[in-house]
């Protein structure tokens, strides 16, 4: 239960960060996309079946919120999640060059997603624009941002599921 209300609060806080004060800091160009950092964490660090569940909740806060067809946002994230779940089989958690790469990876996707069905579809045609002036920046800001909350994320992770344990033995 305290799992699901720290990962709730964890997700509300970065989808109130994202949307309300990174468009207020005036020299960031573009913004870290946190709920896409979150998910793919998440979903790295517990699997696919909670990454799809993380994913779920994240589109969903973004469906809600912003205007398009319902469920846009959330088919991106609940793919994402299972992808990055699959990846926990591969590696180990405490190695960051894999969250990182999965980062970049997940920033493209989820980039050339929008600029498929965001702006290819009303006949925006120039790619090499909005690749420089929006997902490069947007990148490597998330790269710099995943370095930070990856780690906060497995600890508190880690340290959630040591409170559990060891409530569990106490118990007997």
């Amino acid at each position: 239960m305290k799992r699901i209300l720290i990962d709730l609060l964890l997700m509300v806080l970065a989808f109130t960060i994202q949307t309300c004060v990174f468009p207020m800091i005036p020299f960031l160009s573009a913004s870290p996309n946190l709920l896409l950092i979150l998910t793919f964490s998440f979903g790295f660090i517990h699997g696919s079946q909670a990454g799809m569940l993380y994913g779920l909740f994240a589109g969903l806060l973004l469906d809600l919120f912003y205007s398009g067809p319902f469920g846009f946002y959330m088919l991106i994230f609940l793919y994402m999640g299972y992808m990055n779940g699959i990846c926990t089989q591969y590696y180990y958690e405490e190695y960051i060059t894999l969250p990182l790469i999965l980062c970049v990876v997940n920033e493209l996707a989820y980039n050339l997603y929008m600029y498929v069905f965001r702006f290819l579809i009303r006949g925006k045609l120039d790619l090499f624009y909005y690749f420089r002036n929006i997902m490069v920046p947007e990148i490597i800001f998330s790269v710099v941002t995943t370095l930070f909350i990856y780690r906060l994320f497995l600890y508190t992770s880690r340290r959630l599921e040591e409170l559990a344990k060891r409530r569990d033995t106490t118990i007997v």
